[in-house]
């Protein structure tokens, strides 16, 4: 009863602070977004230090590699956060903007307009920038937001939220547009799940099970998505130099995010030209490879199974497919995707639109 109490009074704060931010002007939203991106590039080493607590804790929990990396804070990554804020507070002031504005039969006109849904609830794990990346974009379009990590990332959200409330406090925004729930108990996230009237919608953010879990038992509007199983398609119109660099990077740039390519499917006229590159680099940069049976055999590889196709490894493994035609790499996409983000390499204007 306690944690449901703290819950709903997260809640009403948040909504207090939602109505209030209607009244905010832009300039204003903007100007707290600049004030957070100041005050997170000052305390970059007392990010880190807190940061530093955190990793210590999963290596002593044993963590996997890959959960590790989307933990840790880097000052490369803080800087990124903080470049990242910048931009959002640089975008056009999205409130308010109409589109598909049309007149009707009987003269009225009728469009679209943007406006704040109110208080977003966001359940996440493990990597503590979806604290910064969140607030700022819920305040941008002028929302209030009440966050909740994961206990793993306990010391850094919880800092960097501080920092946060810290620079909105000093803005003319409501200092709890920006709230976050101080407690690593489960039933929390029960009580956001049943905060009906307090929090509009709820987005989760991690794996299949977390979402699953808030998917099935909340009572409250959920934006979410579930598995990370993504592809890149390297079309018989790819450019070979862009293709190589793009589908190095897709799988190596961080092997733990849910955006990272899971298989790369390559058209039959580009596996010569393109493929041994491609699987020497993949092969210095300690990623392991499985293949179809016609690249295993030609290439030397590991033979994938049935359940590479639908594997969200998140981890330096990657699955690799010839197809012979757009079409069976659309049908591949889409038996074994999860529609989260899967790209085309192309010249070709008519099969980047189908695609």
């Amino acid at each position: 009863m306690e944690i449901t109490n703290y819950i709903q009074r997260l809640g009403q704060q948040a909504k207090s602070a939602a109505n209030a931010m209607l009244a905010n002007s832009a300039t204003e939203r903007q100007t707290a977004l600049n004030a957070i991106a100041a005050i997170i590039e000052q305390n970059a080493d007392n990010i880190i230090a807190a940061n530093r607590k955190d990793i210590e804790n999963g290596q002593k929990n044993g963590m996997s590699e890959a959960f590790l990396d989307r933990l840790t804070l880097t000052p490369a990554r803080i800087a990124g956060m903080v470049n990242g804020v910048r931009q959002v507070a640089a975008q056009d002031d999205p409130i308010g903007s109409i589109s598909e504005l049309k007149n009707n039969h009987n003269g009225f006109k009728i469009g679209k307009m943007r406006t704040p849904i109110g208080v977003i609830g966001i359940v996440y794990e493990s990597r503590p920038n979806v604290t910064v990346d969140a607030a700022a974009i819920c305040l941008k379009s002028g929302n209030a937001c009440i966050l909740r990590g994961g206990s793993e990332a306990f010391h850094s959200n919880r800092l960097l939220v501080q920092l946060m409330q810290t620079a909105v406090a000093d803005s003319a925004l409501d200092n709890h547009v920006v709230q976050f729930v101080e407690t690593t108990d489960r039933a929390a996230v029960t009580a956001m799940l049943e905060a009906v009237g307090l929090i509009d919608v709820l987005i989760p953010r991690g794996g299949k099970g977390l979402v699953k879990l808030i998917s099935d038992t909340a009572k409250i509007p959920v934006l979410k998505h579930l598995d990370g199983i993504c592809h890149v398609y390297i079309d018989e119109f790819a450019d070979d130099d862009i293709a190589v660099a793009v589908a190095f990077n897709a799988k190596t740039y961080r092997y733990g995010i849910c955006g990272a390519m899971e298989t790369l499917l390559i058209h039959t006229d580009k596996t010569e030209t393109i493929l041994p590159t491609l699987i020497q680099q993949f092969q210095q940069a300690g990623v392991e490879l499985v293949a179809d049976q016609v690249l295993a055999q030609r290439f030397n590889l590991g033979l994938a199974d049935e359940s590479d196709w639908q594997t969200e490894y998140e981890a330096a493994k990657l699955s690799i497919k010839t197809v012979a035609s757009l079409d069976e790499a659309i049908t591949h996409i889409n038996h074994y995707g999860s529609h989260h983000t899967d790209a085309i390499i192309s010249e070709h204007a008519r099969h980047q639109q189908r695609f």
